[in-house]
């Protein structure tokens, strides 16, 4: 058995199997990109929920893991090494996890670049313009009378909409007939957009009908479907 014990946030969050990769995580955008990841590739994994709404998030054994204090971050007791390796940042979490498993990531080297780019416009792009007009829109900036914060993220958020829709013209998928790690990290935003955060509307979402085309091919994954409710809220992490 994997001794996990010099990793301090195994103390607030224990481990029943030390072989299983561990997952320190919440059913938001960025959190269920890993969680659908090792739901589709198979590799036994064991779930803990980081409760934001108690400030899980700050504890120093969450931080011992992710000084970023962010979801979602794994311990893989069998690192590429041979030794436990700890991984915080989704992106990278995924790409980690394509190599582990080999699947969803293209092995020829173009087909990998290509992937890591549209990761990449996930990360940089779809993820933080999203999540701005979702506070704008549904939380604390809804109550701002200047309304130019919100417009701008909205204009932004169609910009990167378009961007999208045309690269999904005529495939089945980000990379065409393969689907991918981008694909698992894109969708999961698109969903909470026009879901969650209510701005479907706002958006224009029925002017970009490939991304609504591919969001629901990506939604009927049996792997997705679970993976979007794991760890589950209010669960002790098992």
């Amino acid at each position: 058995m994997t001794d996990l014990s010099a990793f301090p946030i195994t103390k607030k969050w224990p481990a029943r199997h030390h072989d299983r990769i561990q997952l320190y995580s919440l059913p938001t955008p960025n959190g269920v990109k890993v969680s659908i990841m090792l739901e589709e590739t198979g590799l036994p994994y064991e779930p803990h929920l980081v409760d934001f709404g108690t400030n899980d998030q700050m504890t120093p054994e969450f931080l011992s893991l992710n000084p970023n204090n962010k979801i979602p971050a794994i311990i893989d007791p069998n690192g590429p090494d041979g030794r436990p390796r700890a991984l915080f940042e989704s992106g990278a979490i995924l790409i980690y996890l394509a190599d582990k498993s080999g699947q969803f990531i293209p092995q020829d080297s173009a087909g990998r670049y290509e992937t890591i780019q549209w990761l990449m416009f996930q990360m940089g792009g779809v993820g933080p313009m999203f999540g701005q007009l979702g506070f704008f829109n549904k939380f604390a900036g809804r109550e701002y009378d200047d309304k130019r914060p919100r417009d701008r993220y909205v204009a932004e958020s169609k910009r990167l909409l378009g961007v999208l829709n045309q690269r999904l013209a005529g495939r089945d998928w980000i990379m065409g007939e393969t689907y991918t790690i981008a694909d698992m990290a894109t969708f999961p935003w698109v969903r909470n957009l026009i879901g969650f955060y209510e701005a479907g509307d706002l958006v224009g979402i029925a002017d970009f009908p490939h991304v609504t085309r591919v969001l629901d091919a990506f939604l009927a994954r049996p792997a997705v479907a679970r993976g979007l409710e794991i760890p589950r809220r209010h669960s002790t992490g098992a």
